[in-house]
């Protein structure tokens, strides 16, 4: 997922997107665990979003804070 389409999520969307990432994590995990055949650039693919997606909702979180003050 590219970083422009992330932020054209409004933060709704945004939280649901990274609760399904995490999901998909998780079952990928489970599945290498359990010896099913997972191809290891999956992990770091899904890692990567996961961390986009909170790297813009702290700069959300951070504009509003700062317009507070």
């Amino acid at each position: 997922m590219k970083t422009n389409e992330i932020r054209d999520m409004d933060d709704v969307k945004l939280e649901n997107e990274l609760l399904k990432l995490r999901k998909e994590q998780f079952d990928l995990r489970v599945q290498s665990a359990s010896g099913q055949g997972v191809k290891p650039n999956l992990f770091g693919k899904i890692r990567k979003d996961i961390a986009r997606i909170k790297t813009i909702q702290s700069e959300r979180k951070n504009l509003l804070e700062d317009k507070k003050d």
